[in-house]
């Protein structure tokens, strides 16, 4: 049992790793793929697992211009739930959802979900109606959902200001006990470490400069190590994808813009899952290591910048403070922020392109990482199919052209 010791771990630690077998090969790319994915985070690298698992599609390279999982799949509040209000978002982010349920054992790789639930408040009358319908809407559609009253909340989360007095009193609300959060990072190596094993080639620090076109057909990328042809190329670079489009020479219905997250002293366990209030702008919940971790609102301008502005800060953190009073003692440890893509229904854009062979998946706004493992799925079925995914065809890009939205802005849980 010497090699399980204190001491043997210790020594491995201090010896900077050398002898620790990678999770995931680094290779250089070839000169050729059946399928270049541009984009290394959670869509990814979800997408090029399900193309070798499901479909036996093994000649993948995903391309990703820092380190994997360094976007917004490692800078989100991971949060994952289907508690949407339409059929075509109830039914991919539930498929999404029960992929989570069964993903640790699938990629055999702990990706530490906590299923607390999520709790959505009400702070008048009339949201509590509307909290009603959207019960009572998804209930209908299979999901589980139960109404709140305000004793109820009291229950579920004791530190919230429920008191009359409360500069946003609490009327009630609603939960789904399925939801909860996952660790990011570990998602990120999950598939990566799987997709690894079934063959796909993982290259990072190789940014796509330009999209190769021999008429209206894609036939490779071009990158800052040179060309690399494919049959097919999928965009999954989140706040960027307008940026790849336009190399193909497209223009997207996406705005980029910045959303704000930070984290607490870590402090023992103190909330009891998931808290969003869409009136006030935040959302709150507590990571395994005991931090708040604490979301708002988008700042109120386009921007690529991962840094974020100080007003949205501050009247996140007003938010949060009129609804946990006593957070006020809390110290602040560390802020960042996320480059989000939304759309003009605040869906997202998964599917075919007008480009033969180009696929792209957009538009995620505030919900990628709950949508990892379906969108990944379905995403990988339309590659290999060259059509939809009958979860996703409503999604896709030609919606913007007949009109047929489907707008998610108020179940997005914050308005944008």
């Amino acid at each position: 049992m010497e090699k399980y010791s204190f001491w043997a771990i210790a020594k491995h630690a201090l010896s900077g790793h050398r002898k620790w077998a990678p999770a995931w090969h680094t290779r250089p790319p070839k000169a050729h793929y059946d399928v270049v994915i541009i984009g290394g985070g959670g869509q990814g690298l979800a997408t090029a697992y399900y193309l070798a698992k499901k479909h036996g599609i093994t000649n993948v390279a995903i391309l990703e211009k820092g380190w994997l999982g360094g976007g917004n799949t490692g800078r989100n509040t991971t949060a994952i739930r289907s508690n949407y209000f339409y059929p075509e978002s109830t039914n991919f982010f539930e498929h999404s959802l029960r992929l989570y349920e069964g993903l640790s054992r699938e990629l055999n790789y702990n990706v530490m979900l906590s299923q607390r639930g999520a709790l959505t408040l009400a702070h008048s009358p009339h949201q509590m109606d509307m909290l009603e319908r959207w019960s009572n809407s998804i209930q209908l559609q299979g999901i589980d959902a139960q109404m709140m009253d305000i004793g109820q909340v009291k229950d579920f989360m004791p530190l919230l200001d429920t008191s009359a007095g409360a500069r946003f009193p609490i009327l009630g609300g609603f939960v789904q006990r399925r939801a909860g959060v996952a660790r990011h990072d570990a998602v990120a190596w999950g598939y990566a470490r799987a997709a690894d094993a079934l063959g796909v080639d993982i290259v990072q620090n190789c940014e796509v400069t330009g999209i190769v076109r021999s008429g209206n057909r894609v036939r490779g990328v071009e990158t800052k190590s040179g060309v690399i042809t494919a049959d097919k190329v999928a965009i999954a670079v989140a706040g960027h994808s307008s940026l790849l489009a336009r190399m193909a020479g497209m223009t997207l219905p996406i705005t980029s813009g910045v959303l704000q997250a930070m984290v607490s002293e870590p402090v023992k366990p103190a909330l009891g899952g998931l808290v969003v209030s869409p009136v006030v702008h935040t959302y709150v919940s507590q990571s395994d290591r005991g931090e708040i971790l604490i979301g708002g609102r988008a700042d109120s301008y386009p921007s690529y910048g991962q840094r974020g502005n100080l007003p949205a800060l501050e009247d996140t953190l007003s938010a949060v403070l009129n609804l946990f009073p006593s957070f006020s003692r809390l110290k602040l440890m560390r802020q960042w922020a996320g480059i989000v893509d939304i759309s003009p229904d605040s869906s997202p854009i998964v599917g075919k392109t007008p480009v033969t062979g180009l696929y792209i998946s957009t538009g995620w706004g505030t919900g990628g990482f709950k949508a990892i493992p379906a969108g990944g799925d379905t995403f990988a079925y339309t590659i290999a199919n060259d059509r939809p995914h009958h979860l996703i065809a409503p999604f896709g890009l030609d919606r913007f052209a007949s009109g047929r939205f489907i707008n998610e802005a108020a179940a997005a849980g914050v308005d944008h």
